[in-house]
């Protein structure tokens, strides 16, 4: 497998049809620039529209031939979930990557439109709702691809079952409950995998994490004075977005991934490099919790795959 991969080892992507969440900004823009530099179709889909025409915006001006469409996407609210469903129906037959991106992290105790801890509403609640929804185009799709995006955060995600909404902010800290989003994205993955393989369908399910990236993820730590201190440090252990962005965009399109592999920088700690195939904590693979998490996503969201 080639190690030094870019996005100059993309395949061809013309004929393909990508979501990508949270695309209008950091990670998220990088992936949606070089899926459209490929030939791809790419739905750009975000909380606010006018900042994701404006990406686009950007994109076009360096890729005149950049098809991209933007649609109204908000994590916090799952039915804006569904209403994105319904809108992509309308116009797409075909899903052939669906790159579960968009993140919030490390911000105080809220909650989301349904009434779920607000962190793993977003990162994981409304990406199990949204996949669900989309499953009737990803299974008629051939070698159709769902990428969650997760983060070396998740080694410190603990599941505990009998509180795991921190229900009115019961044993809440902003890292704790960013692991544990992180941590669901993979047991998602790998649980979604096995969906995959009973159900006898063509499509793989992969994660990806980007190490240390610099995105506009850091703005929503509490805790900014902090973050004023240890600016000026970043640059020694921190990526800029787009070779943060090499994991998720080579899950995403690269021919030689596997159906439950994880991506990751190939540095020191995978805080930053190239991305390769990475190890993620044995917790990742929990054969309990994985269909536990799946059983109580399908109860929250009332999307049901099936």
């Amino acid at each position: 497998m080639n190690n030094n991969w870019t996005i100059n080892n993309m395949p061809s992507l013309k004929g393909k049809t990508i979501i990508v969440t949270g695309g209008n900004s950091g990670l998220g823009y990088e992936a949606v620039k070089a899926f459209a530099s490929k030939g791809a179709k790419v739905v750009l889909a975000c909380r606010t529209t006018s900042k994701g025409e404006e990406a686009k915006k950007q994109i076009i001006s360096e890729n005149k031939t950049a098809d991209i469409t933007v649609m109204n996407l908000d994590l916090n609210d799952l039915s804006s979930v569904k209403a994105f469903v319904e809108e992509y129906k309308k116009s797409y037959q075909q899903l052939d990557v669906l790159l579960n991106n968009a993140g919030i992290m490390m911000t105080p105790y809220g909650k989301s439109k349904d009434g779920i801890e607000g962190q793993q509403a977003t990162n994981h609640f409304a990406h199990f709702a949204l996949t669900g929804l989309l499953m009737d185009i990803i299974r008629t799709t051939p070698k159709a691809r769902v990428v969650n995006v997760s983060s070396i955060a998740h080694r410190q995600g603990k599941m505990d079952f009998s509180n795991l909404l921190y229900d009115e902010g019961k044993d809440y800290s902003p890292m704790k409950a960013y692991g544990r989003s992180k941590l669901e994205n993979l047991l998602f993955t790998s649980q979604l995998q096995k969906y995959f393989e009973e159900q006898k369908i063509d499509a793989i399910a992969v994660a990806a994490h980007p190490g240390v990236s610099n995105t506009n993820l850091f703005n929503n730590m509490s805790g900014k004075w902090l973050l004023t201190i240890l600016k000026p440090l970043f640059g020694l252990f921190v990526q800029p977005a787009s070779m943060g962005a090499l994991p998720e965009i080579r899950a995403a399109v690269d021919a030689a991934v596997k159906g439950g592999e994880y991506y990751g920088p190939d540095g020191n700690k995978e805080m930053k490099g190239y991305p390769v195939v990475v190890q993620p904590d044995k917790s990742a693979y929990n054969e309990e919790d994985a269909p536990k998490l799946w059983k109580f996503s399908e109860e929250i969201t009332g999307v049901k795959f099936n």
